[in-house]
């Protein structure tokens, strides 16, 4: 019996890998300039991720600071989107401008194929054969947890902030800690400390904080400050500053009676206990990791990756033709990854891509 035949390639002029709202942003203005292109994701539908945050989650930028371009947020420009919301319109912005999105499809290799053109492999059988290549999966992926994490006895549930929904999908009733310095660890545990239930918080105590309202995202708009380019020497110094976290959200989970501040994170304690470094938290029955993530781009397979798996570019493009990231963190700005700011980045990207040969 012979062998079956290969699908054939799939083949278009542009491939935007990532239906979120770098994917989404990108494929506006590759369809501004006419291009043939397709968008892939390994979800059933654009903006997914959103669906798989934490139920509490809002927005920390007001929606009329949070559009993509070419179409506002609907409703109340003041106010700041939910979880829900958030997916709801991404949705409607790949739908409204009907973008050819093939859903269900993981990305598993990047190759070069030709001069220039790259193949990108899914886990579903298929291939696509592109001239170019956006690569738009998300700032990080992978789960940055300490080491001695595995210190913890398996009877401690371990989530990282990603996997986290509910309160209620904790087990047991006895204390839990949420550990992390930034907005997600704050609006975590306050979602389970205004249950009622112990929270031991180990939260960086040096974590600056700064206030988050109309006025605040007016400033930033007017004076650009978010748009400073990570290559001037203001960009330099900003990149080197931590990331400050939202004051009302601080202040809100303080008052909190079931919340314990202990410090940042240092250490497992063996009767499943954390060691922070003002307090130690008493045995838990859970810890929420909510300490970042880091790069997981081991499916692509061309010179465009440090040797820590970060990527490698200049302000989203790479060394390798006809290829570029987009809606990472600080890829040109303190915008980049952030929904008001991913438009711009995609413009300029997109562009130059499309005056390579």
């Amino acid at each position: 019996m012979p062998p079956a035949a290969s699908a054939p390639l799939i083949h278009t002029d542009t491939l935007v890998i990532g239906a979120g709202q770098a994917g989404l942003a990108a494929a506006y203005y590759l369809q501004q300039h006419g291009v043939d292109f397709r968008v892939l994701d390994a979800a059933p539908t654009a903006g997914h991720a959103w669906d798989t945050r934490y139920d509490s989650l809002r927005l920390f930028s007001p929606a009329w600071a949070s559009g993509l371009p070419g179409r506002p947020w609907p409703g109340n420009h003041l106010r700041y989107p939910t979880r829900a919301e958030t997916s709801a319109y991404l949705r409607d912005y790949a739908a409204h401008f009907a973008f050819p999105l093939d859903a269900n499809q993981r990305v598993t290799r990047l190759t070069a194929a030709g001069q220039p053109g790259y193949h990108a492999h899914t886990a579903a059988g298929h291939t696509y054969a592109a001239r170019r290549v956006i690569v738009a999966t998300g700032p990080y992926t992978t789960p940055k947890i300490p080491d001695w994490a595995a210190q913890l006895p398996a009877a401690v549930v371990q989530l990282p902030s990603r996997d986290y929904r509910r309160p209620g999908q904790l087990p047991g009733t006895d204390p839990v800690a949420v550990v992390g310095s930034g907005n997600s660890a704050l609006q975590i545990a306050a979602d389970i400390a205004a249950t009622g239930r112990p929270v031991f918080v180990a939260f960086d105590e040096k974590t600056p904080a700064m206030p988050n309202n109309q006025f605040m995202w007016a400033f930033l708009a007017v004076t650009g400050m978010m748009r400073i380019p990570r290559h001037t020497a203001p960009g330099r110094w900003m990149m080197g500053q931590p990331e400050p976290v939202v004051s009302g959200d601080l202040a809100r989970l303080r008052r909190l009676p079931a919340a314990t501040f202990i410090g940042r994170a240092t250490a497992a304690l063996p009767p499943g206990a954390i060691q922070g470094q003002r307090a130690a938290s008493p045995p838990l029955d859970a810890v929420v990791w909510a300490t970042g993530y880091r790069p997981d781009y081991g499916w692509l397979e061309l010179p465009i990756l440090e040797a820590d798996g970060q990527p490698r570019h200049q302000r989203g493009l790479t060394a390798a033709p006809g290829v570029a990231f987009l809606g990472l963190d600080w890829l040109d700005s303190r915008n980049s990854a952030l929904l008001n700011g991913i438009g711009a980045d995609a413009r300029r990207v997109v562009r130059a891509l499309l005056q390579m040969p």
